[in-house]
C-alpha cells in the first residue's frame, strides 16, 4: 500500500503553534513514529503553504497512490480548488483536523473539502493521522 499525508497551511508550525489546540509535538517526529508503527506500507509526507501545490501534488499521486490523509488546514473552509483537485482523482482521499472544528470560530465547522472525501476525523489530536492510516488498512 503506498499512502501519502499531506499537510497543508501552518502545519509546519505542529510543536511550536498554540500547543493548547495542537499539541507539542513536531508533524516530522510524529511521521517518523507512523512510519515504525506501519512498516508494511510505503509512508509519504508532503505540506506546502501554497493551495496551488496542494492541488499539484494531489493531481501527482491521485491515480497511482491507494490512499491520501490530506488536513489541509484553513483551506478546508476556502478552497474549491482542493476540493475539485480530490473530485478528480480517483485515489480515496480521508480529511483530517487535528482539532475539534466544531468546537473552533464557526467559519471553521464548514468543510468545502468533506464531499469528495471518504470519511472525516477531526478533535483526536494527532492520532487521527494513525487512525486513518488504519481505515485505509482495513478497508
Amino acid at each position: 500500500m503506498k499512502l501519502l499525508i499531506i499537510n497543508g497551511p501552518n502545519l509546519n508550525l505542529l510543536g511550536k503553534r498554540e500547543p493548547e489546540i495542537y499539541g507539542s509535538q513536531s508533524f516530522e517526529d510524529y511521521f517518523e513514529q507512523l512510519k515504525s508503527a506501519f512498516p508494511e506500507i510505503s509512508l509519504s509526507y508532503y505540506q506546502s503553504n501554497i493551495e496551488g501545490e496542494l492541488v499539484d501534488k494531489i493531481h501527482e499521486v491521485g491515480f497511482g497512490f491507494d490512499a491520501i490523509l490530506l488536513n489541509a488546514g484553513a483551506y478546508t473552509h476556502t478552497s474549491v480548488a482542493i476540493s475539485d483537485a480530490i473530485a478528480g482523482v480517483t485515489t480515496p482521499v480521508m480529511e483530517i483536523h487535528i482539532s475539534n472544528i466544531y468546537k473552533r470560530e464557526e467559519f471553521r465547522h464548514k468543510s468545502i473539502i468533506s464531499k469528495e472525501c471518504v470519511g472525516m476525523i477531526s478533535g483526536l489530536g494527532l492520532k487521527g493521522y494513525e487512525l486513518g492510516i488504519r481505515y485505509f488498512l482495513e478497508n
